[in-house]
Protein backbone atom coordinates (compact mmCIF):
# COMPACT_ATOMS: atom_id res chain seq x y z
CA UNK A 1 0.00 0.00 0.00
CA UNK A 2 2.77 2.41 0.95
CA UNK A 3 4.70 1.56 -2.24
CA UNK A 4 1.61 2.39 -4.31
CA UNK A 5 1.26 5.75 -2.57
CA UNK A 6 4.93 6.52 -3.23
CA UNK A 7 4.58 5.52 -6.89
CA UNK A 8 1.47 7.67 -7.32
CA UNK A 9 3.26 10.62 -5.66
CA UNK A 10 6.20 10.16 -8.02
CA UNK A 11 3.92 10.04 -11.08
CA UNK A 12 1.90 13.08 -9.95
CA UNK A 13 5.01 15.19 -9.35
CA UNK A 14 6.97 14.05 -12.42
CA UNK A 15 5.34 16.33 -15.03
CA UNK A 16 5.52 19.55 -12.96
CA UNK A 17 9.12 18.67 -12.04
CA UNK A 18 9.98 18.16 -15.71
CA UNK A 19 8.34 21.46 -16.64
CA UNK A 20 10.04 23.53 -13.93
CA UNK A 21 13.36 21.65 -14.02
CA UNK A 22 13.45 21.77 -17.82
CA UNK A 23 12.94 25.55 -17.80
CA UNK A 24 15.77 26.08 -15.33
CA UNK A 25 18.01 23.64 -17.21
CA UNK A 26 17.36 25.45 -20.50
CA UNK A 27 18.27 28.80 -18.95
CA UNK A 28 21.43 27.29 -17.45
CA UNK A 29 22.53 25.67 -20.72
CA UNK A 30 21.88 28.78 -22.83
CA UNK A 31 23.69 31.16 -20.48
CA UNK A 32 26.67 28.82 -20.03
CA UNK A 33 27.05 28.07 -23.74
CA UNK A 34 26.91 31.79 -24.54
CA UNK A 35 29.70 32.48 -22.00
CA UNK A 36 31.76 29.52 -23.25
CA UNK A 37 31.48 30.68 -26.88
CA UNK A 38 32.58 34.18 -25.84
CA UNK A 39 35.69 32.72 -24.20
CA UNK A 40 36.40 30.63 -27.29
CA UNK A 41 36.01 33.67 -29.57
CA UNK A 42 38.35 35.79 -27.43
CA UNK A 43 40.85 33.06 -26.70
CA UNK A 44 43.70 35.51 -25.99
CA UNK A 45 45.16 33.82 -22.88
CA UNK A 46 45.25 30.05 -23.59
CA UNK A 47 47.09 29.16 -20.39
CA UNK A 48 44.12 30.39 -18.32
CA UNK A 49 41.16 29.98 -20.66
CA UNK A 50 41.86 26.34 -21.51
CA UNK A 51 40.95 25.62 -17.86
CA UNK A 52 38.15 28.19 -17.55
CA UNK A 53 36.15 26.56 -20.35
CA UNK A 54 36.04 23.09 -18.71
CA UNK A 55 34.94 24.69 -15.42
CA UNK A 56 32.14 26.60 -17.21
CA UNK A 57 31.15 23.48 -19.15
CA UNK A 58 30.32 21.83 -15.85
CA UNK A 59 26.96 23.65 -15.79
CA UNK A 60 25.59 22.40 -19.16
CA UNK A 61 26.90 18.89 -18.43
CA UNK A 62 25.13 18.77 -15.06
CA UNK A 63 21.93 20.38 -16.37
CA UNK A 64 21.69 18.14 -19.45
CA UNK A 65 22.34 14.90 -17.59
CA UNK A 66 19.94 15.85 -14.80
CA UNK A 67 17.02 16.62 -17.12
CA UNK A 68 17.66 13.39 -19.10
CA UNK A 69 17.77 11.39 -15.87
CA UNK A 70 14.63 13.12 -14.60
CA UNK A 71 12.70 12.31 -17.77
CA UNK A 72 13.87 8.67 -17.91
CA UNK A 73 14.63 6.92 -14.62
CA UNK A 74 16.40 4.04 -16.42
CA UNK A 75 19.15 6.41 -17.51
CA UNK A 76 19.69 7.74 -14.01
CA UNK A 77 22.77 5.66 -13.17
CA UNK A 78 24.65 6.19 -16.49
CA UNK A 79 23.97 9.94 -16.24
CA UNK A 80 25.17 9.95 -12.64
CA UNK A 81 28.39 8.19 -13.67
CA UNK A 82 29.11 10.73 -16.43
CA UNK A 83 28.32 13.61 -14.08
CA UNK A 84 30.66 12.26 -11.40
CA UNK A 85 33.50 11.76 -13.87
CA UNK A 86 33.17 15.29 -15.20
CA UNK A 87 32.94 16.72 -11.68
CA UNK A 88 36.36 15.27 -10.86
CA UNK A 89 37.84 16.69 -14.08
CA UNK A 90 36.30 20.11 -13.37
CA UNK A 91 37.87 20.18 -9.91
CA UNK A 92 41.25 19.40 -11.46
CA UNK A 93 40.67 22.12 -14.09
CA UNK A 94 39.92 24.71 -11.41
CA UNK A 95 43.16 23.90 -9.59
CA UNK A 96 45.06 24.15 -12.87
CA UNK A 97 43.39 27.52 -13.55
CA UNK A 98 44.71 28.91 -10.26
CA UNK A 99 48.20 27.67 -11.14
CA UNK A 100 47.95 29.33 -14.58
CA UNK A 101 46.88 32.62 -12.98
CA UNK A 102 50.00 32.51 -10.82
CA UNK A 103 52.20 32.21 -13.91
CA UNK A 104 52.53 28.47 -14.43
CA UNK A 105 54.02 25.59 -12.48
CA UNK A 106 57.60 26.88 -12.40
CA UNK A 107 56.48 30.27 -11.17
CA UNK A 108 54.31 28.63 -8.49
CA UNK A 109 57.29 26.64 -7.21
CA UNK A 110 59.34 29.85 -6.99
CA UNK A 111 56.52 31.68 -5.19
CA UNK A 112 56.09 28.88 -2.67
CA UNK A 113 59.84 28.81 -2.02
CA UNK A 114 59.77 32.56 -1.34
CA UNK A 115 56.69 32.13 0.86
CA UNK A 116 58.40 29.49 2.99
CA UNK A 117 61.40 31.78 3.53
CA UNK A 118 59.34 34.77 4.65
CA UNK A 119 59.04 35.50 8.41
CA UNK A 120 56.35 33.45 10.07
CA UNK A 121 55.42 36.06 12.64
CA UNK A 122 55.43 39.85 12.73
CA UNK A 123 58.51 41.23 14.38
CA UNK A 124 60.59 38.13 13.69
CA UNK A 125 63.15 40.31 11.92
CA UNK A 126 64.14 41.74 15.30
CA UNK A 127 64.65 38.37 16.93
CA UNK A 128 68.09 37.01 17.61
CA UNK A 129 69.72 34.44 15.36
CA UNK A 130 69.50 31.82 18.13
CA UNK A 131 65.72 32.14 18.29
CA UNK A 132 65.46 31.91 14.51
CA UNK A 133 67.58 28.77 14.51
CA UNK A 134 65.43 27.25 17.25
CA UNK A 135 62.27 27.97 15.24
CA UNK A 136 63.75 26.38 12.15
CA UNK A 137 64.69 23.28 14.16
CA UNK A 138 61.17 23.13 15.58
CA UNK A 139 59.70 23.34 12.08
CA UNK A 140 61.93 20.53 10.84
CA UNK A 141 61.02 18.33 13.79
CA UNK A 142 57.27 18.76 13.26
CA UNK A 143 55.32 16.07 11.46
CA UNK A 144 54.79 16.85 7.73
CA UNK A 145 51.06 16.19 8.17
CA UNK A 146 50.93 18.74 11.01
CA UNK A 147 52.71 21.25 8.80
CA UNK A 148 50.20 20.71 5.99
CA UNK A 149 47.20 21.01 8.30
CA UNK A 150 48.31 24.04 10.33
CA UNK A 151 51.29 25.68 8.62
CA UNK A 152 51.08 24.92 4.88
CA UNK A 153 53.24 27.92 3.94
CA UNK A 154 56.35 26.34 5.53
CA UNK A 155 56.18 23.37 3.13
CA UNK A 156 57.32 25.42 0.15
CA UNK A 157 57.23 23.57 -3.22
CA UNK A 158 56.04 20.41 -1.44
CA UNK A 159 52.66 22.10 -1.00
CA UNK A 160 52.22 22.28 -4.77
CA UNK A 161 53.02 18.57 -5.11
CA UNK A 162 50.50 17.72 -2.37
CA UNK A 163 47.82 19.94 -3.95
CA UNK A 164 48.27 18.38 -7.38
CA UNK A 165 48.29 14.86 -5.92
CA UNK A 166 45.09 15.61 -3.98
CA UNK A 167 43.23 16.80 -7.08
CA UNK A 168 44.44 14.04 -9.40
CA UNK A 169 43.79 11.23 -6.90
CA UNK A 170 40.18 12.41 -6.66
CA UNK A 171 39.87 12.46 -10.45
CA UNK A 172 41.20 8.89 -10.69
CA UNK A 173 39.18 7.51 -7.76
CA UNK A 174 35.96 9.24 -8.85
CA UNK A 175 36.22 7.79 -12.36
CA UNK A 176 37.12 4.32 -11.08
CA UNK A 177 34.29 4.27 -8.52
CA UNK A 178 31.80 5.52 -11.10
CA UNK A 179 32.47 2.58 -13.40
CA UNK A 180 32.65 0.21 -10.42
CA UNK A 181 29.17 1.39 -9.38
CA UNK A 182 27.90 0.70 -12.92
CA UNK A 183 29.37 -2.82 -12.81
CA UNK A 184 27.87 -3.52 -9.37
CA UNK A 185 24.50 -2.25 -10.59
CA UNK A 186 24.61 -4.71 -13.49
CA UNK A 187 25.33 -7.47 -10.97
CA UNK A 188 22.49 -6.25 -8.75
CA UNK A 189 24.66 -5.55 -5.69
CA UNK A 190 25.14 -1.76 -5.87
CA UNK A 191 22.00 -0.71 -3.95
CA UNK A 192 21.91 3.01 -4.72
CA UNK A 193 20.99 4.87 -1.52
CA UNK A 194 20.90 1.67 0.56
CA UNK A 195 23.12 1.71 3.67
CA UNK A 196 23.43 -2.07 4.04
CA UNK A 197 26.65 -4.04 4.41
CA UNK A 198 25.92 -6.40 1.48
CA UNK A 199 25.56 -3.51 -0.99
CA UNK A 200 28.42 -1.62 -2.59
CA UNK A 201 26.92 1.87 -2.24
CA UNK A 202 27.97 2.63 1.38
CA UNK A 203 31.58 1.55 0.79
CA UNK A 204 31.91 3.59 -2.40
CA UNK A 205 30.26 6.57 -0.67
CA UNK A 206 32.79 6.45 2.19
CA UNK A 207 35.78 6.22 -0.19
CA UNK A 208 34.53 9.06 -2.40
CA UNK A 209 33.62 11.18 0.61
CA UNK A 210 37.14 10.94 2.02
CA UNK A 211 38.73 11.45 -1.40
CA UNK A 212 36.64 14.54 -2.17
CA UNK A 213 37.17 16.09 1.25
CA UNK A 214 40.93 15.59 0.91
CA UNK A 215 40.97 17.11 -2.61
CA UNK A 216 38.94 20.13 -1.50
CA UNK A 217 41.10 20.57 1.59
CA UNK A 218 44.27 20.50 -0.53
CA UNK A 219 42.72 23.19 -2.75
CA UNK A 220 41.77 25.26 0.31
CA UNK A 221 45.30 25.07 1.74
CA UNK A 222 46.80 26.03 -1.60
CA UNK A 223 44.38 28.95 -1.82
CA UNK A 224 45.21 30.08 1.73
CA UNK A 225 48.89 30.37 0.85
CA UNK A 226 48.48 32.01 -2.57
CA UNK A 227 45.32 34.14 -2.24
CA UNK A 228 47.30 37.37 -1.73
CA UNK A 229 49.00 36.86 -5.08
CA UNK A 230 45.66 36.08 -6.77
CA UNK A 231 43.93 39.31 -5.78
CA UNK A 232 43.67 40.53 -9.39
CA UNK A 233 41.32 37.70 -10.37
CA UNK A 234 39.15 37.99 -7.22
CA UNK A 235 39.73 34.34 -6.27
CA UNK A 236 37.31 34.12 -3.35
CA UNK A 237 34.20 34.54 -5.52
CA UNK A 238 35.51 31.99 -8.02
CA UNK A 239 36.45 29.57 -5.26
CA UNK A 240 33.06 29.82 -3.52
CA UNK A 241 31.03 29.51 -6.73
CA UNK A 242 32.90 26.41 -7.84
CA UNK A 243 33.16 24.78 -4.44
CA UNK A 244 29.42 25.29 -3.90
CA UNK A 245 28.63 23.22 -7.01
CA UNK A 246 30.98 20.35 -6.16
CA UNK A 247 30.40 20.32 -2.43
CA UNK A 248 26.64 20.99 -2.44
CA UNK A 249 25.68 18.46 -5.11
CA UNK A 250 27.62 15.62 -3.45
CA UNK A 251 26.36 16.26 0.08
CA UNK A 252 22.90 17.00 -1.26
CA UNK A 253 22.70 13.54 -2.83
CA UNK A 254 24.16 11.96 0.29
CA UNK A 255 21.66 13.84 2.50
CA UNK A 256 18.69 12.83 0.33
CA UNK A 257 19.83 9.18 0.53
CA UNK A 258 19.97 9.41 4.35
CA UNK A 259 16.51 11.05 4.56
CA UNK A 260 15.04 8.36 2.33
CA UNK A 261 16.76 5.61 4.32
CA UNK A 262 15.30 6.85 7.62
CA UNK A 263 11.83 7.32 6.14
CA UNK A 264 11.70 11.13 6.19
CA UNK A 265 11.29 11.07 2.39
CA UNK A 266 9.70 8.32 0.26
CA UNK A 267 12.11 5.41 0.04
CA UNK A 268 11.56 4.55 -3.62
CA UNK A 269 14.75 4.82 -5.66
CA UNK A 270 13.10 6.70 -8.51
CA UNK A 271 11.85 9.44 -6.19
CA UNK A 272 15.28 9.83 -4.59
CA UNK A 273 17.11 10.21 -7.91
CA UNK A 274 14.40 12.45 -9.36
CA UNK A 275 14.58 14.84 -6.40
CA UNK A 276 18.35 15.11 -6.76
CA UNK A 277 18.08 15.76 -10.51
CA UNK A 278 15.33 18.37 -10.04
CA UNK A 279 17.36 20.30 -7.47
CA UNK A 280 20.48 20.20 -9.67
CA UNK A 281 18.53 21.71 -12.59
CA UNK A 282 17.57 24.69 -10.40
CA UNK A 283 21.05 25.03 -8.92
CA UNK A 284 22.71 25.01 -12.34
CA UNK A 285 20.63 27.98 -13.46
CA UNK A 286 21.85 29.90 -10.40
CA UNK A 287 25.43 28.78 -11.08
CA UNK A 288 25.19 29.87 -14.73
CA UNK A 289 24.18 33.39 -13.69
CA UNK A 290 26.97 33.49 -11.09
CA UNK A 291 29.58 32.39 -13.66
CA UNK A 292 28.80 35.38 -15.88
CA UNK A 293 30.04 37.67 -13.11
CA UNK A 294 32.70 35.37 -11.65
CA UNK A 295 34.36 34.26 -14.93
CA UNK A 296 33.72 37.27 -17.21
CA UNK A 297 35.14 37.36 -20.72
CA UNK A 298 35.84 41.13 -20.71
CA UNK A 299 39.43 40.83 -19.35
CA UNK A 300 40.29 38.71 -22.40
CA UNK A 301 38.96 41.24 -24.93
CA UNK A 302 42.33 43.01 -24.79
CA UNK A 303 45.82 41.72 -25.40
CA UNK A 304 49.31 43.20 -24.85
CA UNK A 305 50.28 46.10 -27.16
CA UNK A 306 53.09 44.02 -28.65
CA UNK A 307 50.56 41.69 -30.24
CA UNK A 308 48.48 42.52 -33.27
CA UNK A 309 45.07 44.06 -32.85
CA UNK A 310 43.07 47.23 -33.07
CA UNK A 311 44.32 50.03 -30.80
CA UNK A 312 41.62 51.99 -29.00
CA UNK A 313 42.10 54.97 -26.73
CA UNK A 314 39.97 55.99 -23.79
CA UNK A 315 40.03 59.64 -22.72
CA UNK A 316 38.66 60.91 -19.42
CA UNK A 317 38.64 64.44 -18.06
CA UNK A 318 38.61 65.31 -14.37
CA UNK A 319 38.02 68.93 -13.24
CA UNK A 320 39.83 70.20 -10.17
CA UNK A 321 37.79 72.46 -7.87
CA UNK A 322 40.59 74.58 -6.38
CA UNK A 323 42.83 75.38 -9.33
CA UNK A 324 40.18 74.97 -11.96
CA UNK A 325 42.57 73.01 -14.12
CA UNK A 326 41.82 69.91 -16.15
CA UNK A 327 43.63 66.62 -15.83
CA UNK A 328 43.58 64.50 -18.92
CA UNK A 329 43.94 60.77 -18.51
CA UNK A 330 44.56 58.49 -21.45
CA UNK A 331 44.40 54.70 -21.42
CA UNK A 332 45.60 52.57 -24.30
CA UNK A 333 44.01 49.19 -25.00
CA UNK A 334 44.63 46.76 -27.80
CA UNK A 335 41.37 45.27 -28.90
CA UNK A 336 41.79 41.59 -29.69
CA UNK A 337 40.45 40.31 -32.96
CA UNK A 338 38.12 37.33 -32.60
CA UNK A 339 39.82 33.95 -32.67
CA UNK A 340 38.60 30.81 -34.40
CA UNK A 341 36.37 28.71 -32.15
CA UNK A 342 37.63 25.55 -33.85
CA UNK A 343 41.27 26.39 -33.10
CA UNK A 344 40.39 27.28 -29.51
CA UNK A 345 38.64 23.94 -28.98
CA UNK A 346 41.57 22.07 -30.52
CA UNK A 347 44.00 23.79 -28.17
CA UNK A 348 41.83 22.98 -25.14
CA UNK A 349 41.43 19.33 -26.11
CA UNK A 350 45.01 18.65 -27.26
CA UNK A 351 47.07 20.75 -24.88
CA UNK A 352 44.75 20.26 -21.91
CA UNK A 353 44.54 16.51 -22.58
CA UNK A 354 48.32 16.16 -22.63
CA UNK A 355 48.53 18.07 -19.36
CA UNK A 356 45.96 15.75 -17.72
CA UNK A 357 47.70 12.57 -18.94
CA UNK A 358 51.07 13.84 -17.68
CA UNK A 359 49.67 14.63 -14.22
CA UNK A 360 47.81 11.31 -13.99
CA UNK A 361 50.97 9.34 -14.84
CA UNK A 362 52.98 11.42 -12.36
CA UNK A 363 50.41 10.84 -9.60
CA UNK A 364 50.28 7.10 -10.22
CA UNK A 365 54.09 6.94 -10.03
CA UNK A 366 54.02 8.93 -6.78
CA UNK A 367 51.43 6.57 -5.33
CA UNK A 368 53.33 3.47 -6.47
CA UNK A 369 56.62 4.68 -5.00
CA UNK A 370 55.76 3.96 -1.32
CA UNK A 371 54.13 0.67 -2.34
CA UNK A 372 57.28 -0.47 -4.13
CA UNK A 373 59.41 0.55 -1.13
CA UNK A 374 57.15 -1.42 1.18
CA UNK A 375 57.30 -4.49 -1.07
CA UNK A 376 61.10 -4.32 -1.24
CA UNK A 377 61.33 -4.01 2.56
CA UNK A 378 59.09 -7.06 2.99
CA UNK A 379 61.22 -8.99 0.48
CA UNK A 380 64.41 -7.97 2.29
CA UNK A 381 62.97 -9.12 5.62
CA UNK A 382 61.93 -12.43 4.10
CA UNK A 383 65.37 -12.91 2.58
CA UNK A 384 67.04 -12.02 5.90
CA UNK A 385 64.85 -14.49 7.77
CA UNK A 386 65.59 -17.20 5.18
CA UNK A 387 69.32 -16.45 5.45
CA UNK A 388 69.22 -16.70 9.23
CA UNK A 389 67.37 -20.03 9.05
CA UNK A 390 69.93 -21.39 6.58
CA UNK A 391 72.79 -20.19 8.81
CA UNK A 392 71.21 -21.87 11.82
CA UNK A 393 70.79 -25.11 9.88
CA UNK A 394 74.42 -25.06 8.72
CA UNK A 395 75.70 -24.39 12.25
CA UNK A 396 73.57 -27.23 13.61
CA UNK A 397 74.89 -29.65 10.96
CA UNK A 398 78.51 -28.60 11.62
CA UNK A 399 78.05 -29.13 15.38
CA UNK A 400 76.56 -32.58 14.77
CA UNK A 401 79.52 -33.55 12.56
CA UNK A 402 82.02 -32.46 15.24
CA UNK A 403 80.19 -34.50 17.87
CA UNK A 404 80.35 -37.56 15.66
Amino acid sequence: MRERETTSTYIDLLFPALLVGGSFATVAICLSLFLIIQHLRFYTNPSEQKWIVPVLFMVPVYATESIISLSNAKLSLPCDILRNCYEAFALYSFGSYLVACLGGERRVVELLEDESREPLLEGEENESNDKKKKKKKMQKQRNPLWKFLCEPYVLGPELFVIEKFGLVQYMILKTFCAFLAFLLELLGVYGDGEFKWYYGYPYIAVVLNFSQMWALFCLVQFYNVTHERLKEIKPLAKFISFKAIVFATWWQGFGIALLCYYGVLPKEGRFQNALQDFLICIEMAIAAVAHIFVFPVEPYHYIPVSECGKITRKKTEVKLDEGGGVVEKKETHVEASGTSIKESVQDIVMDGGQHVVKDVVLTINQAMGPVEKGVTKIQEKLLDSDGKEEAEVTTETSVEKKDQ
